[in-house]
């Protein structure tokens, strides 16, 4: 193996019979780099749009989350709170109780989601953060207050700096009669716009927790969902283990990535297909590198002929011009990483491409994980040797004596 290592390495910097061999293999390997560096690139740019909105998501989703198998609604007693409380890694928890509701504010109209939180929901999830307009607030003596998604603000016109100004919420009454009213109804003010991201925005209004009792007409113990802050240390697969054994069956625990699952499965098939995408056009440029190799044997072939006459193998032969291009290859793909890193690098610090107003952010989101080095060197090289197999066969073909003219 070291006598087919040798020759391609020196074939790879030796001297070309013409100059056009030298331009059109710098071409091949230039091809090789843009591939690489876009591969690379292709999934950085998936990875920053998956944190970006994996951040956005836990906004307002909490890293763990308990709710009933059956039924919208179960009891949190208070001896479930204080065992949750006592698991190792557990940080806050925070009820909450949602529904469906249709809303009214000075004659605009639109359904939504009211959803009830307690005073530990903004520590789960840093919603407070999140506030665009007015103040995150949920109720001052007996008044009822909302904080409203930036979606439907937008919907219901919803002016906030106007204090006297109620949102009306209706609900199905609990027990309607023929004579009574089929829906229960009751005010309160918004006082707050949250703005996460668009799922959110446009379904949810957050208010007080007793408010969303009082309306569906449940005890004080009635929840939608208990959900979970850990600590930052904490193992969250050993505290939703934890969990399991304290709730038992009836209830599902999901992690923030599981109550995203469908989310992210959409994100990870997009990532992989523009990455086979991006392998199909590296695939072609390395046609280009099939050609330099080519040309390189028929400048070579003397140099074939008298290792025959020396005792190379056909195998020997064809060993030398495989590695030739795996050289090739490997100079191209080290090249794109480079190329690869310092675009990175740029658009990190200082936002190369940008994206139009009206966006979370004013540049393309970009997270480079060394994990992905993987894949593409695996693809690289697989391609390099593919398209090494060609001219390393027509090496071989060359015969031991040839003829002068």
């Amino acid at each position: 193996m070291k006598l087919p290592l040798l020759f391609a390495r020196r074939y790879l910097f030796a001297k070309r019979s013409t100059n056009a061999i030298n331009i059109i293999t710098g071409i091949s390997i230039g091809g090789i780099a843009i591939g690489t560096a876009a591969l690379i690139l292709v999934l950085s740019v998936f990875n920053g749009f998956e944190d970006l909105l994996g951040g956005l998501f836990g906004y307002f989703n909490p890293e763990l989350k308990i709710t009933a198998t059956k039924g919208k609604t179960f009891n949190a007693d208070s001896l479930v709170l204080v065992n949750i409380k006592n698991i190792k890694g557990v940080s806050v928890v925070s009820e909450t109780l949602e529904e469906i509701a249709f809303f009214e504010y000075e004659g605009a109209q639109d359904f939504g989601t009211l959803k009830g939180v307690d005073a530990s929901f903004a520590r789960v999830n840093d919603i407070d953060s999140t506030v665009r307009e007015g103040q995150y607030r949920l109720s001052i003596d007996d008044r009822n207050e909302l904080v409203v998604g930036a979606g439907l603000r937008n919907k219901l016109n919803i002016q906030v700096e106007n204090g006297l100004a109620s949102l009306n919420i209706y609900m199905p009454a609990k027990e309607a009669g023929v004579l009574s009213q089929p829906f229960k109804s009751r005010s309160a003010y918004p006082i707050g716009t949250f703005a996460i991201q668009q799922d959110f925005d446009y379904q949810y209004i957050l208010t007080n927790i007793n408010f969303v009792r009082e309306l569906l007409e449940a005890d004080s113990t009635s929840v939608s969902a208990l959900e979970i802050r850990c600590t930052k240390d904490a193992n969250v697969q050993k505290v939703k283990s934890e969990l399991i054994g304290i709730m038992g069956e009836g209830y599902t625990i999901k992690t923030r990535n599981e109550q995203n699952e469908a989310f992210f499965k959409v994100m990870q098939l997009e990532k992989w297909m523009g990455f086979a995408i991006t392998s199909l056009m590296l695939l072609l440029m390395a046609f280009n590198m099939i050609g330099a190799l080519w040309m390189i044997v028929l400048d070579k072939q003397k140099d074939i002929s008298i290792l025959k006459t020396m005792g190379a193998t056909n195998k020997t032969v064809h060993r030398i011009f495989l590695m030739e291009g795996v050289f090739m290859t490997a100079f191209g793909m080290i090249l794109g990483y480079i190329l690869a890193i310092g675009l990175y690098a740029a658009q990190k610090s200082f936002g190369l491409v940008t994206i139009p107003q009206g966006f979370l952010v004013n540049s393309y989101p970009i997270a480079m994980r060394w994990l992905d080095f993987i894949p593409v060197t695996v693809t690289v090289i697989i391609i390099g040797i593919i398209a090494s197999l060609a001219p390393a066969s027509r090496a071989v073909r060359v015969p031991a004596f040839l003829r002068e003219e």
